[in-house]
């Protein structure tokens, strides 16, 4: 089955940052889920995002502001930022989307390992799983109960290191379906 005409996966950077971290992410969806990915032009953060108490960003508040953005012909977008992201009930988030939403972001801050710490996982993987991972709550995946499928829930840097970069038979399955039903497209992992 042909992909449809809408079947794109924007990747769209916000505030300052390389190209190099967005271009990773956009490798791999098209690597991981066969479906085109497109890095897009830049965005300021969305104004009013930033928790002065926490000095974070508000993760839900940016996700609402970035709705009624620019760049409506895109299947799913995942916003990409340097900055430190939370949401309330967390002291910070890798990433953050809600299931069946349009857009998701994924965070640098948290995901490069202190200078002292050398850790055998680079923070291009991580950004890959964090995106991937996004990726699937946007086509109605929850969090999965096995620790060997990227759906896991990871609340720290050594759980998310432990995840390997695909999902579960079980989740792949769902996704392959979700992909069928949205994009128009079946997809070969």
């Amino acid at each position: 089955m042909a992909p449809s005409r809408n079947a794109k996966i924007g990747i769209v950077p916000l505030g300052d940052m390389t190209d190099l971290e967005p271009n990773i992410i956009a490798a791999h969806i098209a690597g991981y889920l066969n479906l085109e990915a497109l890095v897009l032009p830049p965005l300021a953060l969305p104004s009013g995002t930033l928790d002065r108490q926490r000095l974070q960003y508000n993760a839900g508040k940016m996700i609402t502001a970035l709705e009624n953005g620019p760049y409506n012909d895109y299947l799913k977008l995942v916003g990409v930022v340097s900055v430190d992201i939370f949401l309330p009930i967390f002291t910070h988030v890798f990433g953050e989307a809600q299931l069946g939403g349009k857009w998701a972001l994924v965070s640098l801050s948290q995901l490069r390992p202190p200078p002292a710490i050398q850790s055998s996982t680079s923070l291009y993987e991580r950004v890959a799983k964090i995106a991937l991972h996004e990726i699937g709550h946007l086509f109605n995946l929850q969090h999965c109960e096995n620790t060997g499928c990227l759906m896991h829930f990871s609340g720290g840097l050594e759980d998310l290191d432990r995840l390997p970069i695909y999902y579960c038979r079980y989740c792949r399955a769902f996704l392959a379906e979700a992909l069928r039903v949205r994009a128009k497209i079946s997809p070969q992992f």
